[in-house]
């Protein structure tokens, strides 16, 4: 799933001071947003509609390209000069592999740093396993080069590749070379002064310095149960941080995690079309059971360690931890009820940790990467819930210093006399922006109707944006002076571009005026013909669907080019509207997202009354979508007549600890928002078509949720249809899994709505 914690990664919206007007049809329930044959004859014929010159589909292409982000530039770092910017980037729309670039920003001279075929030569990729979960937790697709850390100067960069560790001068003065370490090496880190690489193999932490020629272990598990310097489960799949170590300004010790998984239940992950090969076990800390044991430790180069302490028994999730020079070490601590945070500083000197801040809500606090970091002259920047303005606010020392309705999601760079901040003022929209600290006012870097996200330093800042004019992602970089230039891309132009038509494809529906999408068939005229309905949700916590971006809905225009109207709505418990849009889902994750898809349904058709065909409405989705899905036809099948649903969560008491009792507490104390929120009960009312689809290595939304709902329809006697994915996971890479995915998913569809 993706936990609530993944919008600060993901949000790329803009910056507004006034609600988008309404429009003259309001009577109809919808605000117009600011203009800114047989079955194996039908998915052959679907694999080639909408051909390209090279008579290509969409849906081919989309797996092709991983849904066109290769070939666009990404994992940007700014040097503290500001002249130059590194990133990583693939040498093709079609290329998973991303190499290592340098731009000089005052020349625009591009630089190719390394290519990681060089390095291979020829050879595939050999991953660690405590890698293969980390790219599974990050949602990582790519190969190559997929991430990297560099010295405070951003004169040297670290990496792994295929497990083995190299080191790259960012100058150009030194070649790429690998650096002695054991095979395995997973996320190194380097040091700021640039002369340690961090790294940690099998769960072990361990140093080797720029030359190579110094090498030791810091940390060693004491049993096969515990690890250092990695995230734990929950913290990387549901909190949104990927890092277990972190460097001291000084370069002389690390903060490295420490994970006992001990009292962890054991559950088994088998990939059934091998029955040769022995399951493999994963510790799932499952709703109401044990969560591992985490606590963090200073490692000192010199080989001596020592403990961080906190209140593990009341705060057993680590939720971020920041260190930079402007204070002692940050660490974020949540209760398990996650209505409780604590900001702790930690005295090096004394070896005592103090509490800085405490932050409650009664529903739960959001706790993500980039919400608590120290400002310059050392006081506590925090986001927090205002609930009585219903806003997220940036706070100093307690004190709120962002506007009511600027929903501020991250703090992306401190510096001395201003912020650069991540903020929304509607959930299809944010900005990058500058808080200056001494008036408070917010500036735009850009005017552009845009979802963006962005990097900082000595003056550069470094946008990637999204909008709803064009397919691409533009990454543009702006000097000090003003003026601006964009990466080069090598993505791909879809072979499909969405239509979006201002008043009857971009809609704030019904009396909450959801943000909704509504695509068309580029050939269809208004009133010529009521067309059946496939709503595309994803409907849960922590990420949004209708945000600025053509590029966003290509799935879905190629869906209604077959002959379809799509709707894509966001609903209550979506982010980016607020404290109170978000806890309308406390206690039941069912009512609300359901209600709220109706409504935009209703708030179409009533739009377009000679366009809808409210007698064949199907619904399709993956993760939460995909429970959405199959609590659509389940519940509402006077609505809904057909379901495609992928991966669904089935029964909630089998899902996670951090993300399920965010939202309806301990399975023990609160039974009945786990029944209001259970598929299982509903398996015998089902009477239209559902079409299951699940990967069987899947360790987050484990197959048993689509096996246990499959077998309770199956003793209600109740017809389904069950496509199991041999070795796919939550989200697979595989472009030939994701295409032909697709392609039954349309062809379900037609069959079930179209009557053939």
């Amino acid at each position: 799933m993706l936990g609530a914690a993944h919008l600060a990664r993901r949000v790329w919206c803009r910056y507004v001071s006034t609600p988008p007007a309404r429009s003259a049809g309001d009577n109809a329930g919808v605000t117009v947003l600011p203009d800114h044959p047989d079955h194996a004859a039908t998915v052959a014929g679907a694999r080639d509609a909408d051909p390209s010159a090279s008579g290509e589909s969409y849906p081919r292409q989309a797996a092709r390209t991983r849904r066109f982000a290769l070939g666009v530039p990404r994992s940007v770092t700014v040097s503290p000069d500001g002249r130059r910017v590194v990133f990583v980037r693939s040498q093709a729309g079609d290329d998973p592999a991303g190499a290592l670039h340098v731009v000089d920003v005052v020349t625009e001279r591009e630089r190719l740093v390394v290519d990681p075929r060089d390095l291979l030569t020829g050879g595939d990729e050999q991953l660690a396993p405590a890698e293969r979960a980390r790219r599974e937790r990050m949602r990582e697709t790519t190969s190559g080069i997929v991430g990297y850390t560099t010295d405070r100067s951003v004169s040297r960069a670290v990496f792994a590749l295929s497990g083995q560790l190299y080191a790259a001068d960012l100058t150009g003065s030194e070649p790429v070379r690998r650096l002695a370490a054991p095979r395995g090496v997973v996320d190194p880190r380097l040091s700021p002064d640039g002369r340690w690489v961090a790294y940690v193999v099998e769960g072990r932490v361990e140093v080797v310095d720029w030359s190579g020629e110094q090498q030791r272990a810091l940390a060693v598990p004491e049993t096969e149960h515990v690890t250092y310097g990695l995230a734990d489960f929950v913290a990387a799949e549901e909190f949104g941080r990927s890092r277990g170590l972190w460097w001291s300004p000084d370069s002389d010790a690390v903060l490295a995690e420490r994970v006992d998984e001990a009292a962890v239940p054991v559950w088994w992950i088998a990939d059934p079309v091998h029955p040769d090969r022995a399951p493999r076990p994963h510790r799932y800390p499952a709703a109401g059971a044990a969560n591992p044991d985490v606590s963090v430790h200073l490692l000192d180069l010199d080989g001596t360690r020592r403990e961080l302490p906190w209140e593990h028994e009341r705060f057993c999730y680590l939720t971020d931890i920041s260190w930079t020079r402007y204070g002692d070490p940050l660490l974020v601590v949540l209760d398990r009820s996650q209505r409780h945070r604590a900001v702790l500083a930690h005295d090096l000197a004394a070896g005592e940790s103090r509490l800085v801040a405490e932050h409650t809500d009664d529903a739960w606090v959001e706790c993500s990467p980039g919400r608590v970091r120290w400002s310059a002259d050392g006081r506590l920047l925090a986001i927090r819930a205002d609930r009585r303005a219903d806003t997220y606010r940036l706070t100093i020392d307690g004190e709120p210093v962002t506007a009511p309705r600027t929903q501020v999601m991250a703090i992306l760079d401190v510096a001395e006399r201003d912020l650069l901040l991540l903020v929304q003022t509607h959930s299809t929209r944010a900005k990058v922006a500058v808080l200056n600290l001494a008036t408070r006012r917010l500036r735009r870097i850009t005017e552009a109707d845009a979802w963006e996200t962005g990097r900082r330093s000595g003056g550069t800042v470094v946008i990637a944006s999204t909008t709803w004019k064009s397919t691409r992602t533009s990454v543009a970089v702006h000097r000090r002076d003003g003026t601006s230039f964009e990466l080069r891309s090598y993505a791909e132009t879809p072979v499909v571009t969405p239509s979006l038509r201002p008043g009857s494809t971009l809609l704030l529906a019904g009396p909450r005026e959801l943000a909704t999408a509504v695509l068309w068939p580029r050939d269809h005229e208004p009133g010529s013909r009521r067309l059946p309905v496939v709503m595309s949700p994803y409907g849960g916590p922590g990420h949004v669907e209708v945000a600025a971006g053509l590029g966003r809905f290509g799935e879905e225009q190629w869906l209604a080019d077959q002959g379809f109207a799509v709707i894509v709505a966001d609903g209550r418990g979506t982010p980016g509207r607020g404290p109170a849009w978000e806890r309308a889902i406390a206690g039941d994750l069912a009512t609300a997202p359901l209600e709220d898809q109706v409504a935009a349904l209703h708030a179409v058709a009533a739009a377009h009354p000679d366009d809808i065909d409210t007698g064949r409405v199907g619904i399709r989705g993956w993760s939460f979508g995909g429970f959405l899905a199959a609590l659509a036809v389940l519940r509402c099948p006077e609505v809904f007549h057909a379901a495609v649903a992928g991966a669904p969560v089935t029964d909630w008491r089998r899902y996670d600890t951090a993300y399920t009792e965010r939202y309806l507490g301990l399975p023990a104390e609160h039974p009945a928002a786990y029944d209001r929120s259970s598929l299982l009960s509903d398996a015998p009312a089902l009477r239209r078509p559902l079409l299951l689809l699940h990967g069987m290595t899947d360790d987050n939304v484990v197959v048993a949720h689509t096996l246990a709902l499959s077998a309770a329809l199956t003793a209600a006697g109740r017809l389904h249809t069950v496509i199991p994915l041999s070795g796919v996971t939550h989200f697979t890479p595989d472009p030939v899994i994701t295409e032909n995915r697709l392609l039954l998913e349309l062809d379900f569809l037609r069959r079930s709505l179209q009557g053939g």
